[in-house]
């Protein structure tokens, strides 16, 4: 999983243009995203054709946010994300796959990915992902986070069933996971972000739903995270699902 916890707001990487890496074995995929990310006024500052390429580039380089795609020749896009973050723990990686599959949702938040994409995402959402990234949030889309928690959950009630059942399918996140699940710690309104970011909502979001500015919801993930001992958004989602603050194919508990 990621190396720390998530963190908070930094009002320099907000203001600042994120320098982008992009790495994909398709010339064309990558000439198609630097066409995107430059048209909106996010600097790309290099390109990558394998692996190995993307590790040497971003350490040469040291981009704000690394586009990685997941299967590439040479090395693998989850193993070279791993060592990008060893060797730049503040660089966001974003992966970017054609291949809507649980497996490679669970192995990119373990590498330490920052956000998940499908490939067919729109221009404006993709540009909209790397200066999210960039500003040191997290992003899950809905559709994958509801995946992501639904099959946690599952696997949660069986091992409550029976403990020593430690199945080869069950995610790492789920494996790992040792955190508070008290939620008396919170204020009613901790209660409520934690809920909805339980729903795959996003900071921007949130302070539409809550109607609240982005730095107060900001404020309230952060020391939602300091009170549980979170280290992530994946995690605290996973929490609003454990405790059943919000329950698998229905809506936040009251």
């Amino acid at each position: 999983m990621p190396n720390t916890q998530e963190p908070g707001p930094n009002p320099s990487r907000e203001t600042v243009v994120p320098r982008v890496l992009i790495a994909d074995d398709e010339e064309l995929i990558r000439t198609g995203f630097r066409l995107i990310l430059t048209s909106r006024g996010i600097e790309v500052i290099g390109e990558a054709a394998d692996g190995v390429q993307a590790v040497a580039e971003a350490e040469r380089l040291r981009p704000d946010v690394l586009l990685m795609d997941i299967r590439m020749p040479n090395l693998d896009g989850l193993e070279a994300a791993k060592r990008v973050l060893r060797l730049l723990p503040h660089c966001r990686v974003l992966m970017l796959t054609t291949f809507d599959l649980d497996r490679y949702v669970y192995a990119a938040l373990a590498a330490g990915a920052s956000g998940f994409l499908l490939k067919d995402v729109t221009a404006a959402h993709l540009a909209a992902a790397v200066r999210l990234v960039n500003t040191g949030d997290a992003l899950l889309a809905p559709s994958i986070t509801r995946r992501l928690v639904e099959r946690y959950a599952t696997t949660h009630e069986a091992d409550q069933v029976d403990p020593t059942r430690r199945p080869a399918t069950a995610p790492a996140a789920a494996r790992t996971v040792s955190i508070h699940r008290d939620l008396a710690a919170l204020t009613p309104r901790e209660r409520e972000v934690l809920a909805l970011m339980g729903r795959g909502l996003s900071n921007i979001e949130l302070a539409d739903a809550l109607t609240l500015s982005e730095a107060t919801v900001k404020t309230h993930v952060a020391r939602i995270f300091a009170k549980l001992t979170l280290r992530d958004r994946a995690q605290a989602v996973v929490l609003a699902y454990e405790t059943g603050l919000v329950t698998p194919g229905g809506s936040a508990a009251d």
